[in-house]
């Protein structure tokens, strides 16, 4: 339920409607805008009498909220989130790009793919340390020691770091990293989103295989009901009928989610299209059709990376996207301000 603050209402008025309805048993999420104010109710809110609140003197109405995701809900925070991540922002703004290995292999390669991806303009630096993999023979990534390489290319480069978490157990080795990942396969552990919702780090939660859109925002929910509303999602390709590409892009997913949800929403190429070739185009389309960032791999000898190879681009391909990805950018918000004006 939702209950819109009439406009000129004084902060000792909301405040006191705020622990009125704490006092029923209510979590209340306040969303301040440039204009309105919306109090987010979290509970059973069939037991309300609406028009009691609705008659308040500073109550212009009160709503109902259908959908099972409530903090996820645009209708709870009309404006979109921004989340900040070491200088970086995410959301509402120039798409971040994420980039680098898919696996931390040694301390040569994952500073040399950092250098590379910053001069070419990237904000953030990815590379798995602990690696979920298909066949419990392929290489599983190198753990700790990832984590502790990766904190070494943070030092010198400055780029904040995203890699991704498989099991609450690993936490202790986590506390240099500056944003969770959440993997596909991961993406309905809720015992771990339980766990990452009472922390104050951002979480990049992928889209599982074969997930919709609304069970990807409810794994949004279990973290923010727990406190954290630093979500980023990502649409990283969904498995359907087809074999040319790895999985299938759902690049509506972005328009979508940004109808649904307040919160950023991120694109993954690599992982959906599986070739290298196809990243490009998929990264320039995802550009277009709205997204807050792309989360790309990068390798310096993609022929001999321990995985995923065939999907790494070389620094010199990711440079030459991330300067096509300004701008196209830059043709939207042109062709956006050429509509509006």
């Amino acid at each position: 339920m939702i209950v819109l603050i009439k406009d000129g209402a004084k902060e000792e008025q909301v405040r006191q409607l705020i622990e009125r309805l704490e006092s029923f048993g209510f979590q209340v999420h306040v969303s301040k805008g440039v204009v309105k104010t919306i109090l987010g109710l979290v509970g059973n809110t069939a037991r309300l009498d609406i028009d009691l609140i609705r008659s308040m003197e500073i109550v212009q109405d009160v709503k109902r909220v259908q959908e099972p995701y409530k903090n996820a809900n645009r209708k709870f925070h009309p404006e979109d989130t921004v989340i900040t991540v070491g200088g970086v922002t995410i959301g509402g703004g120039k798409p971040v790009l994420i980039a680098g290995p898919c696996s931390v292999e040694s301390e040569d390669q994952i500073l040399q793919v950092a250098r590379a991806v910053k001069r070419s303009g990237a904000g953030m630096l990815r590379g798995g340390a602990f690696k979920p993999r298909t066949s419990p023979y392929s290489f599983q990534g190198l753990g700790a020691e990832g984590i502790r390489l990766l904190l070494l290319a943070k030092e010198e480069t400055g780029l904040p770091i995203v890699t991704e978490i498989m099991d609450q157990g690993q936490l202790p080795f986590f506390d240099g990293v500056d944003v969770f990942q959440v993997g596909a396969r991961n993406m309905q552990n809720y015992e771990l989103l339980r766990v990452l919702g009472t922390l104050r780090k951002p979480v990049l939660l992928k889209r599982g295989f074969s997930n919709t859109l609304e069970e990807l925002l409810m794994s949004a929910e279990y973290i923010m009901a727990g406190g954290n509303e630093q979500v980023i999602l990502c649409e990283r390709g969904i498995r359907t009928f087809e074999t040319a590409t790895r999985n299938t892009l759902d690049l509506s997913a972005v328009p979508v989610l940004k109808q649904l949800s307040h919160l950023p929403v991120v694109i993954d190429p690599s992982h959906s299209t599986g070739m290298a070739s196809l990243v490009r185009p998929m990264s320039l389309s995802a550009i277009a059709a709205g997204a807050d960032g792309l989360i790309i791999e990068v390798h310096n000898d993609p022929p001999h990376a321990l995985s995923d190879g065939p999907q790494s681009l070389t620094p010199e391909a990711f440079d030459d996207l991330a300067k096509a990805a300004d701008l196209v950018f830059q043709a939207v918000l042109a062709g956006t301000a050429a509509m509006t004006s």
